[in-house]
């Protein structure tokens, strides 16, 4: 299995005034926001830094809406491009009951909440995991993603304090893919694409702690 480097996709063209005004009508509606599809534009570009462009209490307020989108979704991550917003801000929190078999083949520990503005990640040392990786963007579908197994992250709170730690197994998973969206990128950009498989497949046929068996039987 490969790791495959995604194409270079363009920046975001919005405007500071666009950008203020749509976190502001995302958090004034009266319901969720729809978690924008593979094919939706804003998936496709860089998204831009926070640098200021709203105050602390929308930018509060924004974060708030994103951690309930995830939960309600439900998923272990959400970046602001995922709801319609092209800005380098990310939600994470992994506090699924998995079964110990499956927690220790894929070294998936809790991971408590927190939003991510301008994260960078950066692997550390050499070692890959593949495993079967979904996205709340790319409903119904699965795929085998070979990433590093560790990365050092740095990114800016909602408090404006720098943060920085090293994330390992299924947590540093969720920190790159996160990042990736903020890039542009999907996970089926990294993905071995013979391992694709619909959500009832999966579940009958690969839901094993590691995708061994179905790398044999689809060919990747």
């Amino acid at each position: 299995m490969t790791l495959h480097p995604p194409h270079a996709a363009p920046a975001s063209t919005w405007s500071p005034g666009r950008l203020a005004e749509a976190a502001a009508e995302i958090v004034a509606a009266a319901s969720l926001p729809a978690i924008v599809q593979a094919g939706h534009p804003v998936l496709r570009t860089r998204a831009l830094p926070f640098d200021g462009q709203f105050d602390a209490a929308l930018l509060a307020a924004l974060v708030d809406i994103m951690r309930r989108t995830m939960h309600a979704a439900p998923g272990v991550g959400l970046a602001a491009p995922q709801i319609g917003l092209p800005l380098r801000l990310a939600v994470v929190e992994d506090s699924w009951a998995v079964d110990h078999e499956v927690a220790q083949a894929r070294s998936r520990a809790p991971l408590p909440f927190f939003a991510v503005l301008n994260p960078v990640c950066v692997p550390s040392g050499d070692e890959r995991d593949a495993f079967y990786e979904g996205c709340l963007s790319v409903r119904g579908y699965t795929a085998v993603v070979r990433r590093p197994r560790r990365v050092e992250a740095r990114w800016t709170a909602p408090d404006g304090a720098a943060r920085a730690a090293e994330f390992s197994g299924w947590q540093a998973r969720i920190m790159q893919h996160e990042t990736d969206h903020l890039n542009g990128t999907l996970y089926l950009d990294r993905a071995e694409l013979r391992s694709l498989s619909s959500n009832g497949e999966y579940s009958a046929r690969w839901a094993h702690p590691t995708p061994e068996r179905a790398a044999r039987e689809l060919g990747f």
